[in-house]
Formats: structure tokens, sequence, C-alpha cells
């Protein structure tokens, strides 16, 4: 099956990936436009790590149809190699080389690309000239995204590209993820961090059991909720717990969900459901133990959508 039009960076149909008895991606479904940025969200096991090293060439599907940049893995596919940068979460470099040395050498296996000092400006590496070894853990991701830039890739993978960095270097990266969006450069990330995919995915597909099952911008995943804002509480109530219908009666609320030992309200307007949560708790002899309220995130949408918090799987 062919993408409807020529502005497809990542298309896949049908994609199914088994491992023995386990189906890791089943039937998954996608299309990535050029010149965007794409957020991957979901679980440990949901398929996505899977899903992007067949994108990437890394492993071939049992069943389904891939394109990435209008061309299909064949051979052993260097003409496509060359076009694409990938970020692996975790890189090992050789320790005693010196960071130039060590971008010298990934930019030797591109036909085009950027020079080495171009490459260490833009991870802002240009006066690293130790040895990797010296280097902390922050700098050597930093290191590894840009080994995947000395291509100039069209299209870069990332494997959350700001996993262990401080809040400097990773607002540097968002900056340089931006800067090849303005360029119209195509990105594919997956993350962890819920205000990382806000601020740079132009889309976002929640992955899980191996499907696709949200696809949009973040806005409208957002949206989805029906509600603007997130009430979180506990509160031991005498005689068992709250039950949800009761909950769900109170004004404003559209949402209700138990997470761990407290619960999460889907809201329209925080004034209203917060006075009356507190009236109700009070009804029933019990008081709020703890009480926070937020506009709703991504985070709100993964939980909602499948029942558990990224920050825990």
């Amino acid at each position: 099956m062919l993408p409807r039009d020529g502005d497809s960076a990542v298309f896949c149909r049908g994609l199914v990936k088994r491992y023995g008895d386990v189906i890791a991606v089943a039937g998954l479904d996608l299309d990535v436009r050029r010149g965007e940025c794409f957020g991957m969200l979901g679980p440990n096991g949901a398929g996505k790590t899977t899903t992007v090293e067949i994108f990437e060439g890394l492993r071939e599907p049992d069943a389904g149809d891939v394109q990435i940049l209008g061309d299909r893995w064949r051979g052993d596919g260097l003409a496509l190699r060359a076009r694409l940068g990938i970020q692996l979460q975790e890189t090992k470099f050789p320790e005693k080389l010196t960071v130039r040395e060590v971008v010298a050498l990934f930019r030797s296996f591109y036909p085009h690309g950027l020079s080495v000092g171009k490459v260490l400006a833009l991870v802002g590496l240009e006066k690293a000239d130790g040895y990797v070894r010296t280097l902390s853990g922050g700098q050597k991701q930093r290191l590894s995204l840009g080994c995947a830039l000395a291509g100039d890739p069209e299209l870069l993978f990332l494997d959350e590209p700001t996993t262990g960095l401080d809040p400097q270097s990773r607002h540097q990266t968002w900056e340089i993820v931006e800067s090849l969006k303005a360029r119209g450069r195509t990105v594919l990330l997956t993350t962890h961090y819920m205000e990382e995919a806000a601020r740079l995915c132009d889309r976002v597909a929640v992955v899980d059991h191996g499907k696709v099952i949200a696809l949009g911008t973040p806005r409208e995943l957002i949206a989805s909720l029906g509600a603007e804002h997130v009430v979180e509480f506990s509160a031991g109530v005498p005689g068992g717990a709250l039950p949800e219908s009761v909950l769900l009666g109170l004004p404003s609320v559209e949402h209700v969900a138990r997470d761990g030992e407290s619960w999460r309200l889907t809201v329209r307007e925080v004034h209203r459901a917060v006075p009356a949560l507190l009236s109700l708790l009070s009804e029933r002899d019990a008081e709020a133990t703890h009480l926070t309220t937020h506009h709703a995130t991504l985070e709100d949408v993964f939980i909602a959508l499948t029942g558990r918090s990224l920050r825990d799987v």
C-alpha cells in the first residue's frame, strides 16, 4: 500500500512483529509527515522500541508495509542510511578517543554532512576536546546527539534524547530539535518527559499493546479529556472508599479515576469542583490529606487511556 501523497517521511500499514508467542507490534498504522516532529509515548513493552527499530532498518517486520523517506529497506540499505540520523538511549564510545575524534569518525560514515566544528558547536561541546572517559553523563548524551547529526540527516530518530541531562542541557537539546524542524528536517522521538513532547511534537501517538490507541496534536489529545483541569486528592473516609458515582455527580466533574491511594478528577471548572468535593468529604466526616490541582497535560491523557502513569512504567 502506498502513502496517500509524497509528504510522508515514515509510513507503515499493518505492521506486525512477533517474538515467539509474544506479539510486540500488532498491526500498527502510522504516517509521519515530512518536516514535523512526531512523538511516540507508551509504557515499557508497548512496542515503541521494536517499531522504531523496524523503521531504522535494524529489525525486519513479520508483516506489513514500511516506507522511509519514500523508500523501502532492501539490500544493504546504505543509500537510505546515509539520509538518517539515529540516537540511541545509551551509546558506548571508545574511552581513549577525544570528543573531536569520535565526531570525525561518525562524520566519515556519510557522503555528505556537517563539519566536525559545526556539530560540536550545535551540541555545545566545542570546548570539550578531552577524552571521552572524562565526559559527564550529560556530555556523553550530547555527544551521542552530535554523532546522529553528523550526516545532516533528513530524518532523525531520537530515543529518550534528554534522559540524564541537566535542565540547561535539556533545553539546549530542545533548541537543536527546533532548529532542525525550521530547516525542514523530520524528527521522530520517544520520550518520558511530557513537557518535552508538548513543546517539541507537532503530533503525538500513544502506543499500547503494539497499537496506536490515540493520535493527534498535544492540544487535541488534551482536549479529548473533555475538561481542562485535574484535581488529585487523598482522603481517609470512614466506612470505606468513596463511590465513583458520587464523585461523578459533583459539579463540573467529567471523569473519575483511582490512582493508587489517590483519586483523579478531570474537571471543567476548578472553582466549582473543589468546594463541592470538600463539602462532600465533610459530610462523610473525612478530610483531604492531600489535594492539588493542575491544568490537564499529556500525562493525564496517558493515564486516562492506559490506567498507568508514564513515570511509573
